[in-house]
């Protein structure tokens, strides 16, 4: 029987968003077809990419042969045509345009095939064990399944790892460049009281699915359902099942955030870009010497070598790299005696560092910011010794390496204990800065200059 015939079961799923705990399910572990829903995985790579660099919201992107031929739904692309990135977005949140999800898959790994390797990888990465995706837009593929199970964990992700895009999936209507588009699931977001987003989806042979959120107070409630008849039956039934889940959840609990999956980036399969540290610095300017704590005896030249070394096989990225060079200062400035604190002074003006890779076409250019003129900071916590506070700084600045290069890191005693401070930033980055810790889980609030 072809694909496109065979009837799906119907599955759901209910969860308290806050603390991911399942209310009621039916036939969540079963693999199926998620249609749409996997424009959420595409959106939530996408994101990512903008957040690492990789791509940014205003892009110019080239549209392929590849995804202007998607079927509808689609915006109109059309072949050779340039659009920003921001607009590909929209118009696949909203719309749920296959070739716009198709075109931010190529724009970020170079075809649709490593992306939707980096997709999979990424949900893996997640608890997702029933999803493997095959392509951008979801449109039925032999071995392009999940469940609803799977489906919900990855909406609860958008909810609380990238709560500055997902107002995005409560629009009626956006500007998607092109023109104005209107959103698929506009009939639940228009009909259920709280309903903020997220995700329909559609095939015949999956059925009509939707991944929804609702808040009312402080409560949140997600529900996914897979292969209603329909979109009328699909948002009753969903409707349906929010209001139990509303009626079962407690006004107070402890909110659990997920944690976020590590950054996978993309792989070295055929089509994909991927963009590796591999030759020395070819120029730089010397900065001075600027006074800072000094690394404990051990913790010598050759350890952070030989740990910058492993972090960077054979996939480096911030986060790994960050973690590994801070584990090892930690572990040894546990065991380590106390050494004298040097306040430290301003960096030198901007400073340009190229590094070479593989590609004659790419190039990584880490810029290093005067903090001069610049007097906000922000706080990443209190904590009982000197020590604590400064390696959490220092972890935390080696994971946010591209909003915190350039400030100063410092603590400050009272009589309450140590605090956790980044200084010399612009009021912009400091909003930005932490806003990215929050939706981590890290706890970061701003520090106004002196009046």
């Amino acid at each position: 029987m072809p694909l496109a015939s065979r009837a799906a079961p119907y599955a759901y799923m209910v969860m308290d968003a806050r603390s991911g705990e399942i209310y009621d399910s039916s036939n969540a572990e079963t693999s199926l077809h998620p249609a749409s829903l996997t424009k959420m995985m595409t959106l939530y790579i996408a994101f990512e990419a903008v957040e690492r660099g990789e791509i940014s919201l205003d892009t110019v992107v080239t549209i392929t042969r590849e995804a202007a031929a998607e079927p509808p739904s689609k915006l109109g692309l059309q072949a050779g045509q340039q659009i920003r990135f921001r607009y590909l977005i929209r118009a696949a949140a909203v719309k749920s345009a296959n070739d716009a999800a198709t075109a931010i898959g190529i724009a970020i790994s170079g075809s649709e095939a490593a992306f939707a390797r980096r997709m999979t990888r990424t949900a893996q990465a997640m608890g997702m064990n029933s999803t493997h995706f095959r392509n951008a837009h979801g449109l039925t593929e032999t071995g392009h399944m999940s469940s609803a199970r799977d489906m919900t964990i990855l909406g609860r992700h958008m909810i609380y790892d990238w709560p500055q895009y997902y107002n995005l999936f409560s629009r009626i209507t956006t500007d998607a460049g092109m023109r104005t588009v209107s959103n698929t699931n506009r009939r639940f977001l228009q009909g259920y009281v709280g309903a903020d987003g997220i995700k329909t989806g559609y095939t015949s042979a999956a059925g009509s699915n939707l991944v929804a959120s609702a808040q009312r107070g402080s409560e949140r409630i997600i529900v996914t359902v897979f292969g209603a008849p329909g979109s009328a039956a699909r948002t009753e039934r969903v409707s349906r099942l929010m209001d139990a889940g509303f009626a079962r959840a407690p006004t107070r609990v402890a909110l659990r955030r997920p944690e976020r999956p590590p950054y996978m980036g993309n792989d070295s399969g055929p089509g994909a870009r991927t963009i590796r540290v591999s030759g020395a610095v070819s120029r730089s300017l010397h900065p001075q010497v600027r006074p800072v704590r000094a690394l404990p005896p051990a913790v010598d030249a050759d350890m952070i070598a030989t740990v910058v070394a492993a972090a960077m096989e054979p996939d480096p990225s911030e986060v790994a790299l960050g973690e590994a060079v801070a584990d090892a200062v930690v572990a040894a400035t546990a065991s380590a005696p106390e050494v004298l604190e040097v306040s430290p002074r301003a960096r030198p003006g901007d400073l340009v560092v190229e590094v070479s890779a593989p590609s004659p076409e790419q190039e990584v250019v880490e810029r290093l910011s005067t903090s001069s003129g610049r007097h906000w900071g922000i706080n990443v916590g209190r904590y009982d010794s000197e020590g604590q506070a400064e390696r959490v700084l220092l972890r935390v600045a080696l994971n946010e390496m591209s909003t915190l290069d350039g400030t100063l890191r410092r603590v400050v005693r009272n009589s309450r204990g140590f605090d956790a401070n980044f200084m010399g930033m612009t009021r912009e980055t400091a909003e930005l800065s932490c806003r990215r810790l929050q939706a981590r889980g890290t706890t970061c609030f701003m520090i106004q200059p002196p009046s």
